[in-house]
């Protein structure tokens, strides 16, 4: 593309400045810049420039109709009986060994709070097996797709569609590449970009982050729908048969990949979009809480709610409003290629932050003080346009636990990750059977044991005094030559 087009179409747009070190750049910026300039639909983010900087000046939506999700559209697994929670297992391994569950992780971070400086899927919490995020929900789909096919005679694959940024998607690759996809097959995992926006400063003009490159930011989890739709994944998902998708970030250490239970429930209800929860622990929980405002269904984040809607409680003692919304979600493939139908109608999320820019002497600035603004989308923003929405309440110490930040935070850490999957294996080990003190740490391999399962002929009557230690499945003792027990 010529100087003078290029020019042209960016002036139409009032974009025509990102061309100001043009003279100055060699053959290869010139190269890069135009790529940056050529991904971006100027008509497009100019409106989303637009309604962002609408958004920003309305006052919150009022949230007169604030409302609990209705008991027909919510259940909880701790209270249902044994029997109802194998109903809805049976339902989703059925649908497991049919081939008919992807599932979607979100796993665009880079872990920059951890101080980690490499995707978060490949962190390790210091788990006696050493193993990452990543091997461990990998793992956690290969015991599930075989226990589907030991229930139904039929061994069927769950996809894994794996979104992540344009900087972690290389790294990403080649990890599960050298670990040779920690046994799944290569052609089940597939990776995909979340997309970007450009940063606006607040006037509405793009920022350049060098005289060759194009400040950007990525879209939030929202991006998914269009990335889905972009990259050819939705078009993956009808041509496998897919029908159900479980979508997760990938920093909670206790996530039920593939969950069969949340599956079948979502699959007996018929549901089009859905959402696991935690009870929130207290009104001040900074959490968001899945409700219905003015009659749809939302997440209202912890510092819209007024106190006495935060601290309202039912006739119970429970809060009324409980639902903790901890990104955990199903959807069923028709929804998703409904959603390019209303994405541009989607909220957007305006953060005013301080962006690096190059000035107009040409120099690098990182701003003191905020100087533009980041949009993004949230994942959790299609459900008011759900036809058919439920919610799941799962128990805290079996299923969230998220690693945001490093330790010296003391919360939602390496540490309280760590500590919260070994309390739970202690339970495990506990109801198989197995005596043990709060004090010893065992770890068992997701390919042995998926939710507590098949661990009894292990442990049943056995006292664990060596600490720590990692029960592993036959599978993996094969390979290096130790008992199931280590």
């Amino acid at each position: 593309m010529s100087y003078e087009s290029l020019l042209g179409r960016l002036t139409a747009h009032g974009q025509g400045h990102l061309l100001t070190y043009w003279p100055e750049l060699s053959e290869k910026e010139r190269e890069l810049l135009i790529r940056d300039i050529e991904k971006i639909d100027f008509s497009e983010v100019n409106e989303l420039f637009r309604r962002a900087n609408d958004t920003s000046k309305v006052i919150l939506e009022k949230l007169e109709d604030l409302k609990p999700i209705p008991e027909s559209h919510y259940e909880a697994v701790p209270n249902l009986s044994n029997e109802k929670i194998e109903e809805y297992e049976t339902l989703g391994f059925k649908e497991i060994s049919d081939g008919k569950v992807g599932v979607l992780l979100l796993a665009g971070g880079q872990a920059t709070r951890l101080g980690f400086g490499h995707p978060k899927g490949m962190y390790d919490v210091g788990l006696p097996s050493k193993k990452t995020l990543f091997q461990i929900q990998a793992e956690r789909i290969v015991r599930i797709q075989q226990m589907a096919a030991e229930k139904f005679g039929k061994h069927g694959k769950i996809t894994w569609y794996i979104m992540t940024s344009e900087h972690t998607k290389q790294p990403t690759a080649d990890f599960f590449k050298s670990h040779s996809y920690f046994g799944l097959n290569e052609e089940d995992v597939i990776f995909f970009e979340q997309g970007t926006l450009p940063c606006f400063d607040f006037e509405g003009k793009i920022f350049l982050d060098e005289k060759h490159h194009v400040s950007s930011a990525p879209d939030g989890n929202g991006g998914l729908y269009r990335s889905l739709k972009n990259q050819g994944i939705l078009a993956d998902i009808a041509k496998r048969g897919v029908e159900h998708l479980h979508a997760h970030s990938v920093d909670n250490i206790l996530i039920k990949v593939a969950d069969p239970v949340f599956v079948g429930y979502c699959k007996s209800k018929n549901a089009d979009c859905a959402a696991k929860v935690v009870q929130k622990s207290s009104p001040s929980e900074a959490v968001g809480v899945v409700c219905r405002v003015n009659g749809h269904y939302k997440v209202v984040e912890y510092s819209e709610l007024t106190d006495e809607a935060a601290e309202r409680r039912n006739d119970d003692g429970r809060l009324t409003f409980s639902a903790g919304n901890i990104c955990n979600h199903y959807f069923s493939a028709d929804f998703l290629n409904k959603i390019s139908s209303f994405e541009s109608k989607l909220k957007l999320h305006v953060a005013k932050k301080k962006i690096p820019y190059v000035d107009r002497d040409g120099v690098r600035q990182k701003p003191s003080e905020p100087n533009g603004i980041k949009m993004e989308k949230f994942i959790f923003d299609v459900f008011e346009f759900a036809e058919n929405f439920i919610c799941l309440e799962v128990a805290r110490d079996v299923e969230f636990s998220a690693l945001k930040n490093a330790d010296s935070v003391k919360k939602d850490c390496p540490s309280t990750a760590r500590e919260d999957l070994l309390r739970l294996h202690r339970k495990y080990v506990r109801a198989a059977g197995g005596i043990i003190s709060d004090d010893i740490d065992v770890e068992i391999s997701p390919l042995l044991s998926y939710g507590g399962e098949n661990i009894q002929e292990l442990v049943n009557g056995e006292v664990f005094t060596i600490s720590p230690f990692h029960l592993k499945s036959m599978q993996e003792t094969s390979t290096n030559g130790v008992n199931g027990k280590h």
